[in-house]
């Protein structure tokens, strides 16, 4: 479900913008960061701070 609202929420940003995503799924550690790479996008930052993961992309 994160990259589904990651996707959807970058649709609507323009390029050079910068989305944060907050995500409570660990999977996410591993999927946000191959969907950027494999769209286009940068991966700015990773924080894992246990029980929540923040994503800070930069639309390509």
């Amino acid at each position: 479900m994160p990259i589904v609202r990651t996707r959807q929420a970058i649709d609507k940003i323009a390029s050079g913008d910068l989305l944060e995503v907050i995500s409570t799924d660990r999977g996410s550690l591993r999927d946000i960061p191959a969907w950027a790479e494999s769209t286009g996008h940068t991966l700015l930052e990773v924080d894992d701070a246990g029980d929540r993961f923040t994503f800070l992309i930069q639309k390509g």
